[in-house]
C-alpha cells in the first residue's frame, strides 16, 4: 500500500460550469446563472473586504477557501485506497445560491472516497457575506473547483502520529460499512 502523502497542492480556479441563461426572461432558471468569470458583483466570502473590486473578492475568495482545503482535507484518505503515487485530481462543481449558501455539491474523481471527502470539505464553506449580483439581483454563480494533491512513493517505515492513526482507522470503518451495504 503507498504508504504516504507527500504535499498537498491545491490548485484553485474558480470557473464556469455551466452557462449563463437568457437574459431576455428573468423568470427563466437558466438566467438566473450567471458566470463567475463575468458576473457584476462577485459573491463576498465571509472575511473578505467588501468594498473591495471584483479582481481583488475573487482573489481573496481563493485564497480563503485554498486554505479550508488545505486544512480540513483529509490527506490520509489516499492511505486506505492504495492509490498509486502522482497526481490525484478532484474535481467538485457547485453553486451559491441566492442567498449566498454553497449548494447543488457535485464531485469526480476517480474514487467514491475522494468525491465524498471533496463534498464533506466544500460543505464547510461558510455562508457568503452577499451573493452574486447581476443588474442589481441577487443570481446562483455556478464554480467549479479542482482540487489535486500528489501521492509520495512509499516512504521508509515510520510510526504514524495519533491524527494520522485516528484518520485511518475512519477512512477504514467507512470502507468497511460501505462494502456491507453492498
Amino acid at each position: 500500500m503507498k504508504n504516504t502523502l507527500l504535499a498537498i497542492t491545491l490548485l484553485f480556479t474558480l470557473s464556469l460550469f455551466s452557462q449563463e441563461g437568457n437574459s431576455e426572461n428573468d423568470n427563466d432558471s437558466k438566467s438566473e446563472n450567471v458566470s463567475f468569470a463575468i458576473i457584476e458583483n462577485v459573491p463576498i466570502y465571509s472575511g473578505c473586504d467588501e468594498n473591495s473590486d471584483n479582481a481583488a473578492l475573487k482573489a481573496c475568495m481563493s485564497k480563503k477557501v485554498s486554505r479550508l482545503i488545505s486544512k480540513n482535507f483529509n490527506t490520509y484518505i489516499s492511505k486506505t485506497l492504495n492509490l498509486p503515487s502522482g497526481k490525484v485530481r478532484i474535481l467538485v462543481h457547485f453553486k451559491i445560491n441566492k442567498e449566498g449558501y454553497v449548494s447543488n455539491i457535485k464531485a469526480r474523481a476517480s474514487h467514491p472516497e475522494l468525491e465524498a471527502e471533496a463534498i464533506r470539505i466544500v460543505k464547510l464553506i461558510p455562508r457568503f457575506t452577499r451573493p452574486g449580483i447581476q443588474r442589481g439581483k441577487p443570481v446562483i454563480v455556478p464554480l467549479t473547483l479542482p482540487i489535486v494533491f500528489t501521492v509520495a512513493e512509499d516512504e521508509p517505515s515510520r510510526k504514524l502520529t495519533k491524527k494520522e492513526l485516528r484518520a485511518l482507522k475512519k477512512a477504514k470503518r467507512k470502507k468497511e460499512r460501505a462494502s456491507q451495504k453492498s
